[in-house]
C-alpha cells in the first residue's frame, strides 16, 4: 500500500522532472538559427553545464571528499567508454531525434549524461525527505527551478541541430524522469543510499565537465569567435551561480 508520505515524494520529485520541460519554451520564439547563433548555444549550454557541474562536485565534497572526488573518475571512465562506443558504430546509422549521425551522437551523449545526473539528483531528493518534510519539500522545490535552466541546456543544444521546441521540452522532461523513480527507493531506504550520495554527485559532475571541454565548446569554436564563446560563458557561469546561490 502506498502510504501519504510516499506518494508527496513521487509528486514532489515528479514536478521537478516537469519543470526540466520549461527550458524549452525560449524557443518557441527562435525556430530557425543561424550558424553563429549554433555557436552561441554551444557557448550557453557550457557555461551552463559547467556551472552545474561544479555546484554537484561542491555538494558532494560537502558529503564526502574522497567518494565525491573518486565518483569523478568514474564519471570521466565512464563517458570515455561510452564515446568509444559510440564511436565504433561510426560504420552504422545513429538514430537519435531524426538528427544526422554526427549530430545524434553528440545529443545522445548530452542528453545522456543529463539523465544519469539526474538519478543523483532523485537520490537527494529522498534522503532529504528522510530529514523531514520540510526539507525535502524545499529541496524538491529548488530542485525543480535548477531544472528549468538545466532543459535549456539541454534544449540549447537539441533545436539548433533541427529538432522542435516541443520535442526538445519532451527530451528534457526524458532527462529528468529518474527523479521521481529514485526519491521513493531513496526515502524508503535513506540509510542505504546516504553514503553513496556524494559518489553519485561527483560521477555527475565529472562527466558533465568532460562533456563541455570535449563536445560543446570545440563546436561554439567552429560557428563563432573566441572572443564571443568566452564572453557567452563566463556570463552563462556567473548567471547559473548568482541563480544557484538564490534558491539555497
Amino acid at each position: 500500500m502506498i502510504t501519504p508520505a510516499v506518494a508527496q515524494v513521487f509528486l514532489l520529485a515528479l514536478m521537478t522532472a516537469l519543470a526540466t520541460g520549461l527550458g524549452a519554451l525560449p524557443f518557441l520564439f527562435a525556430r530557425h538559427p543561424g550558424r553563429r547563433w549554433l555557436g552561441a548555444s554551444n557557448a550557453l549550454a557550457s557555461g551552463l553545464m559547467l556551472a552545474a557541474s561544479f555546484g554537484l562536485i561542491y555538494e558532494g565534497a560537502s558529503r564526502g571528499l574522497f567518494r565525491a572526488s573518486g565518483g569523478m573518475v568514474l564519471g570521466l571512465l565512464f563517458i570515455l567508454l561510452t564515446r568509444k562506443l559510440l564511436q565504433e558504430e561510426k560504420h552504422h546509422r545513429i538514430a537519435f531525434a531524426a538528427m544526422g549521425s554526427l549530430d545524434a551522437r553528440k545529443a545522445a551523449l548530452i542528453v545522456g549524461v543529463m539523465t544519469l545526473h539526474s538519478f543523483t539528483e532523485g537520490v537527494g531528493i529522498g534522503v532529504s525527505f528522510g530529514g523531514g518534510e520540510a526539507l525535502g519539500t524545499f529541496i524538491s522545490v529548488a530542485l525543480a527551478v535548477h531544472n528549468i535552466p538545466e532543459g535549456l541546456a539541454i534544449s540549447l543544444v537539441l533545436v539548433p541541430r533541427g529538432v522542435g521546441p516541443l520535442r526538445a521540452g519532451l527530451w528534457s522532461v526524458f532527462s529528468s524522469l529518474p527523479q521521481p523513480l529514485m526519491a521513493v527507493p531513496a526515502f524508503l531506504f535513506v540509510g542505504l543510499f546516504d553514503p553513496v550520495l556524494p559518489v553519485g554527485l561527483g560521477f555527475a559532475g565529472g562527466a558533465m565537465i568532460w562533456m563541455v571541454f570535449s563536445e560543446l565548446l570545440p563546436d561554439a569554436l567552429e560557428e563563432t569567435s573566441s572572443g564571443t564563446v568566452a564572453a557567452v560563458v563566463t556570463l552563462a557561469v556567473a548567471a547559473m551561480v548568482v541563480f544557484q546561490f538564490l534558491i539555497r
